[in-house]
């Protein structure tokens, strides 16, 4: 497998673009567990308390906040951990700064 030795140092666009793809997935799949828990625990309360659409309809309003602050969490934390990329004189072109 033979890979630029861009991405084996991982200075490509290759692995940011990777990078912001896991987040993304990340932050669907946490949107989907919080708003699958919010309905079932709302038709849940619903049921046991015989009130039809109060407790499913409060629970689904509250996890709008609910996923915004935790997907600004989970990116927040995310961009933390992206470094910038450091160049070194050896990896900089060796015909930069002659002149012809």
């Amino acid at each position: 497998m033979n890979q630029p030795d861009d991405q084996k140092q991982g200075n490509s666009p290759y692995v940011l673009n990777m990078t912001i793809a896991g987040v993304v997935g990340q932050v669907g799949c946490l949107t989907l567990v919080v708003i699958f828990v919010a309905l079932f625990a709302g038709l849940w309360l619903d049921k046991f308390f015989d009130t039809k659409p109060v407790f499913t309809l409060m629970l689904m309003l509250g996890s709008v906040p609910l996923t915004l602050y935790l997907m600004f969490r989970l990116v927040k934390m995310a961009t933390s951990k992206i470094k910038p990329t450091q160049t070194h004189s050896s990896q900089e072109d060796p015909n930069r700064g002659t002149e012809d």
